[in-house]
């Protein structure tokens, strides 16, 4: 399966470049992406004019002119099923990313999207179908909506428990963390450390 990693900012706050260990966080969230066994290859979607910061981190970028991320998503779209995530999610776990694909391989869904209990989705840290979701993103627009979460509402999408799956394993909570501020930075950095101890690679 492909991975698709977003790296494309709308906030001037967000930031895929800010470092975790010494290295870009979107350079250790590609890494982790590709320990999956599902995973063959990745992408990583940029603006056009970070294209050149971005190559000298991540192994194949793609960039796109968008006013936002679903835009530059519809403009990168691959033309496979794909496993997206965005690029601030260091603690990203194989095995979840291999689960999730799993899913998909054995259901065959036009989405397979972790979800909370109380019903918000990790919309970033999902399998898509491209002609579902491309789709989905029109039908969503037509009604006015314009953020992703509410895009795949139009999608027949498998949702998988997340409580659940923690109670097997509770490392699955850290895949979906994210680095957005200096504290997510230490408290990424700490556990890194711990999971090496614990045998994790990175």
């Amino acid at each position: 399966m492909l991975g698709v990693i977003m790296a494309f900012p709308e906030k001037r706050w967000e930031n895929y470049t800010i470092p975790v260990n010494g290295e870009p966080v979107v350079k250790l969230t590609e890494k982790r992406l590709l320990m999956s066994k599902r995973i063959e290859r990745a992408i990583t979607i940029v603006r056009r004019d970070k294209l050149k910061t971005y190559s000298l981190h991540v192994s194949n970028s793609v960039p796109v002119s968008a006013r936002n991320k679903i835009e530059a998503l519809l403009k990168a779209l691959p033309d496979e099923p794909f496993f997206l995530v965005e690029g601030n999610m260091p603690l990203l776990m194989p095995f979840l990313v291999n689960y999730l694909a799993g899913l998909y391989y054995e259901n065959e869904p036009e989405a397979v999207i972790p979800v909370w209990r109380d019903g918000s989705r990790e919309v970033f840290h999902a399998v898509y179908e491209p002609e579902p979701l491309r789709d989905a993103v029109e039908s969503a627009f037509a009604e006015g909506y314009k953020s992703f979460s509410r895009v795949v509402e139009f999608l027949d999408y498998e949702a998988v428990s997340i409580e659940e799956l923690a109670k097997r394993n509770p490392k699955v909570t850290l895949s979906f963390f994210r680095v957005k501020s200096s504290f997510d930075v230490a408290f990424a950095e700490k556990t890194i450390e711990e999971l090496k101890t614990q045998g994790e690679l990175f």
